[in-house]
């Protein structure tokens, strides 16, 4: 029997009602993000059809993603403070490592979870960078509170817009700046410290483009794609990549 071909009106048809469908379909949050709303559990929409896999909604990554087409599609207006930040650290003579470093400091924050975010971006990278710029995205978040007149790096008068007068970091935060304090890369998270921008300039214009070569010679982008090559970390970048997967 013959294959009955369809038109291009038939075809149009079909891909619309494909789209409608998709748009359709439940897309379901995660735990922690209804916790962030103060809700306690997870809503999968009273039964329906939950959307599984690329969300119609975001751009879509290419195949074999890599970390630029991660800040394209995935970070956009949050990636203007790395930007900034990375610019000054080579305005300020830091080797590519730091300057790696300045880049990727707040990419939790850019992508992923604020809270805990050194913790969180350090690990996302880890497998990917240097031991040292992991490690300095890890303390930065603890060194951050606490000035240093030997790096002239003194507390951000932002922080006490948004945490009040005479905030006290906690336990965890306090213990992991002694830690930081005896290492021997203390310098390093102090680095990012420094060039990091309390006072966010939404007029600067810094292309990512300008650290490329920065990026291939010290970021080991896998070649299957982030999210793609079996790293301790690939659940992560999957997770940006489809973050309202229902399970």
């Amino acid at each position: 029997m013959a294959t009955q071909v369809k038109s291009a009106h038939e075809r149009a048809d079909e891909l619309e009602h494909q789209k409608m469908d998709e748009l359709n379909r439940i897309y379901t949050k995660s735990a922690l993000f209804n916790m962030a709303d103060g809700k306690i559990g997870i809503d999968f929409g009273g039964g329906g059809q939950v959307h599984v896999g690329e969300d119609p909604r975001l751009p879509k990554l290419p195949a074999k993603p890599t970390l630029q087409d991660f800040f394209k599609y995935r970070f956009n207006m949050s990636s203007n403070h790395l930007l900034q930040s990375a610019a000054l650290a080579r305005k300020n003579g830091c080797n590519e490592k730091m300057i790696l470093a300045c880049l990727l400091h707040d990419i939790a924050v850019a992508g992923f979870i604020r809270s805990d975010h050194g913790y969180w971006g350090a690990q996302l990278i880890e497998p990917y960078v240097d031991e040292e710029v992991s490690w300095a995205i890890r303390f930065h978040q603890s060194c951050r509170f606490f000035a240093d007149k030997d790096f002239n790096y003194e507390y951000p008068e932002m922080y006490v817009r948004l945490f009040g007068e005479g905030y006290e970091p906690a336990d965890y935060i306090q213990e992991d700046y002694k830690r930081c304090r005896q290492h021997k890369w203390y310098g390093s998270a102090r680095t990012i410290c420094v060039n990091d921008l309390y006072a966010f300039d939404p007029n600067a214009v810094v292309s990512l483009e300008e650290f490329d070569d920065i990026i291939g010679r010290n970021f080991k982008t896998p070649k299957e794609g982030l999210g793609n090559d079996n790293s301790p970390t690939t659940h992560m970048w999957r997770t940006i990549i489809r973050p309202c997967n229902p399970l």
